[in-house]
């Protein structure tokens, strides 16, 4: 795509749905809405809010057209989740909540066909967070789905094709613990037949390809240009993860912060990844296998916090230091490195302050994303992107507890809207190097190393 200067970005993630404007140049978000990711309840299952999440798509973008000007289209999106479109090119049935418990009632029919971990590099997860058991789930409770369905989109795509009318698929969705992809060998896995959905998979294509311009329609609705472009559209995590493959020699990894922490390691130590510890192969937009683990940690700060005051003093982290306040894994047992494990404090945690609370949980935090970092044979600088990289009390303790550089990126509240953006811009030789990193100023101290000693002494 020529001449991008600003690109509208929907970016669907599992708390928030919104839609940005970013300044290709500059790389930073010039303008944003947002809406609540609010489940609705069913029947016949909860299920997102596809039309009310359509309805703030295209009015945001009237709005946000009209205040900054917008020159192409690109969308991301969470993963665990995929679209059954029927015959005439609507919703087959909704799109499934990949927290609704569902799937678990029948999870020892789905794992007697789920392919091994070995052919896909997606681990048995609990709900609905393989796409694959969501899959199974509804056509078991729905008999006349299959029969309904004539297409299956992963969930970005979806939304691409809401605006352009093409259907497609894209690797680095396909391979977010669906089930459906074989990372190794680049083609669908043999679950797809199993669910009877061979050669009703849309193409694959890559995230950075052009699917066209936007419907007649959509220009009439929102105002945009007849001739505006669209992307294919990108998983989230990979989004935060696609400026640093643009401009950073490997390794390093990628930190994605938000509802869920996902670690995402490049050029690291060859690792065998443990699938009962949450870990996973990715597959970036540049179809390149990525050795990754993750955590519902944006859930767990929101969890333990329950309306606490969410900042603290230096009086507040040097007690938490002084009197080894820990919090023990796992807040959220339903995944990551932990699962299955309940979470305890070493402390009357009734008697913390608010302050002492959060440094507490920000430790935390920083100690199950380095026992991510070195399941996922991680080595270099990481590099912390979404709402985390403003909380210095984490940074600090993934700084001792690594041993390593940590950086966040200057631009986005969330890396996601940046890497989706520059999908419509990777023909712009400006955006290659574009993409600035600072350094925080981490004060950490011996304290703090021997503070995650403790912790995984007491882990055991």
């Amino acid at each position: 795509m020529k001449n991008v200067k600003h690109v509208g970005v929907i970016d669907i993630g599992k708390t928030n749905a919104k839609v940005a404007v970013v300044d290709i140049e500059s790389e930073q978000e010039i303008g944003v809405l947002t809406r609540p990711n609010d489940v609705l309840p069913g029947p016949p299952y909860p299920h997102f809010d596809i039309e009310g999440h359509w309805n703030f798509i295209c009015l945001a973008l009237k709005q946000l057209h009209e205040a900054h000007g917008i020159d192409a289209l690109s969308v991301t999106a969470h993963g665990a989740s995929g679209v059954l479109l029927d015959k005439d090119g609507n919703l087959a049935a909704p799109v499934i909540d990949y927290e609704f418990t569902g799937p678990d009632d029948l999870a020892p029919e789905y794992n007697a066909i789920r392919p091994s971990f070995e052919e896909t590099g997606s681990p048995h997860l609990g709900m609905g967070l393989n796409v694959g058991a969501q899959l199974f789930w509804q056509f078991k409770s729905d008999p006349e789905l299959s029969d309904r369905t004539a297409t299956f989109l992963t969930y970005p795509q979806y939304w691409t094709y809401r605006l352009t009318g093409i259907q497609a698929n894209e690797v680095s969705s396909l391979g977010c613990h669906t089930d459906l992809w074989c990372p190794h060998e680049n083609h669908f896995s043999s679950l797809v037949e199993c669910l009877g959905l061979a050669g009703k998979m849309a193409p694959v294509k890559r995230a950075v390809d052009c699917m066209g311009s936007i419907l007649p329609e959509i220009a009439a609705k929102t105002g945009l240009p007849k001739d505006t472009l669209v992307s294919c559209g990108i998983h989230d995590s990979n989004a935060s993860l696609y400026p640093h493959l643009l401009k950073r020699q490997a390794p390093f990894s990628v930190v994605s912060t938000g509802t869920w922490v996902i670690v995402l390691s490049v050029g690291g130590a060859k690792v065998v990844l443990d699938p009962t510890r949450d870990t996973l192969v990715n597959v970036n937009a540049l179809g390149d296998l990525v050795p990754s683990a993750r955590f519902m940690g944006g859930r767990e700060f929101e969890m333990v916090m329950d309306g606490c005051r969410k900042s603290c003093t230096g009086a507040d982290v040097a007690r938490v230091l002084e009197k080894n306040f820990m919090l023990l894994p796992a807040v959220d047992p339903r995944s990551g490195p932990f699962q299955g494990r309940q979470c305890q404090w070493n402390t009357d945690e009734y008697s913390l302050s608010d302050g002492e609370r959060f440094v507490a949980i920000s430790f935390y935090l920083a100690l199950m994303t380095a026992e991510c970092l070195e399941m996922t044979g991680a080595m270099g600088p990481v590099i912390v992107e979404g709402p985390f990289a403003r909380n210095m009390q984490y940074l600090a303790m993934l700084h001792a507890a690594t041993g390593r550089a940590v950086k966040t990126s200057d631009g986005s509240s969330t890396g996601t809207s940046i890497g989706a953006a520059l999908l419509c811009a990777a023909s712009n030789k400006q955006t290659e190097t574009k993409q600035r990193q600072h350094i925080e100023a981490i004060d950490t101290t011996a304290r703090h190393s021997r503070y995650a000693r403790k912790w995984r002494e007491l882990l055991g």
